[in-house]
């Protein structure tokens, strides 16, 4: 049975892992973020390390993890058991990207640990951007819960400063990594912590594009994200059959330096490889649309170089066509860099295709360009852009 807490109470937790999953009603166009804070007896951090969030997903050896975040629903992976002793309390946020709203506009804000508690947070007539959700914290060496539902005053970065985090300049680059033998000793308590970069990337039609650079060209591994919302929805391949939800599929277009051209996607079993041509993977694919994590592209920016262009699209493998209420996002993360977004946010009519991200080599810079064209299928899409492969139907 479920226990109900209400700002000010708390529940005792098992030891181990603990899974908290943020469910709230999303404000159309506007993104909530939810971060979690790792503070001292002092309150607060230690340095950027002690701040897990979309820019820096797992922290302190994943001891605290964001393993997913869609809209309308965050989860967090907490294992106390593997929590530093210098640690006493974890603060679960939630903030309005921008500041464009106000939490009076979310209906529904819960957060329901695997303990079996659910905390509930009262909105109505909330004019703040930002909440303080509930804080994991310890009592006589065991750890609790509290629902706090506490409303903060100016967003994300207001907040973290709150907490002792050290903001870099927004667009400033990251810091360079410092390298210590391992493992690196924790800082000491009132060291000061070292910048962290809140900047994250939304490409729309205003700009709708950017360029990624690295001194060396190697920009690592580039991962590429597809979530959406998989609300419940008749389905079948472009719109026949029955489904319990939409299922999108996230694929790529690729042409390389030395001339080869192709997809990698699931139709076909097209994953690619790495390692190898083309260097980039689809990893497996979410067939029941299922996965919270949603489904992913790697490149290997390493071999960066010999890529000249890479088209990323998605297409709607159950469910009828209506991309509007799949409140679908491409992000796009690549090491030092902010996280870049690409909302499917305009409506797509009955074309069952969308061309999401043109990326291309120019220079040894990695040009994102927002596309969100629709298109009835891989051939038209093909057409549009110039890539000249020979498409013939498949499946998987």
């Amino acid at each position: 049975m479920s226990t109900v807490l209400n700002p000010g109470a708390n529940c005792a937790l098992p030891q181990g892992v603990i899974t908290a999953t943020i469910n709230y009603t999303p404000i159309p166009n506007i993104e909530i973020d939810v971060s979690a804070f790792l503070l001292t007896t002092a309150g607060k951090v230690r340095g950027d390390g002690d701040m897990c969030f979309y820019g820096q997903t797992s922290v302190q050896r994943s001891a605290v993890q964001m393993v997913s975040a869609n809209p309308g629903v965050v989860t967090y992976s907490l294992n106390l058991d593997l929590i530093e002793p210098a640690i006493e309390k974890i603060a679960l946020t939630a903030t309005i990207d921008g500041n464009r709203s106000s939490f009076s506009a979310c209906a529904n804000v819960q957060v329901q640990l695997s303990s079996g508690a659910t905390a509930a947070i009262p909105t109505q007539g909330r004019t703040e951007t930002a909440l303080i959700l509930g804080e994991f914290y310890r009592r006589n060496n065991e750890w609790k819960f509290r629902c706090v539902g506490q409303g903060f005053a100016g967003g994300l970065e207001p907040l973290a400063k709150h907490f002792g985090v050290e903001i870099a300049p927004p667009h400033s680059p990251p810091p360079s990594p410092i390298v210590s033998p391992p493992p690196a000793p924790a800082p000491a308590p009132g060291a000061s912590p070292k910048p962290i970069n809140l900047s994250k990337i939304s490409l729309d039609k205003r700009q709708s594009s950017i360029s990624l650079e690295k001194k060396d060209g190697n920009f690592g591994e580039i991962k590429v994200n597809l979530n959406w919302n998989r609300g419940p929805q008749g389905g079948g391949f472009l719109g026949f059959g029955k489904s319990k939800g939409i299922d999108l599929d996230v694929g790529c277009l690729f042409e390389l330096k030395n001339g080869a051209a192709g997809a990698v996607q699931a139709l076909g079993n097209s994953f690619g490889s790495f390692r190898d041509e083309p260097f980039i993977e689809l990893m497996g694919d979410d067939r029941t649309g299922a996965n919270a994590d949603g489904e992913w592209l790697r490149i290997n920016g390493s071999r960066w170089a010999e890529i000249k262009r890479i088209i990323v699209f998605a297409f709607i493998y159950e469910g009828v066509p209506n991309w509007h209420s799949t409140d679908a996002v491409v992000t796009i993360y690549a090491p030092d860099q902010p996280p870049v977004e690409v909302r499917l946010n305009e409506e797509g009519g009955q074309q069952g295709m969308c061309a999401i991200a043109l990326l291309e080599n120019i220079n040894g810079t990695v040009r994102v360009n927002r596309e969100v064209r629709f298109f009835g299928g891989h051939d038209k899409l093909d057409q549009a852009y110039g890539w000249g492969l020979r498409w013939r139907a498949g499946s998987k």
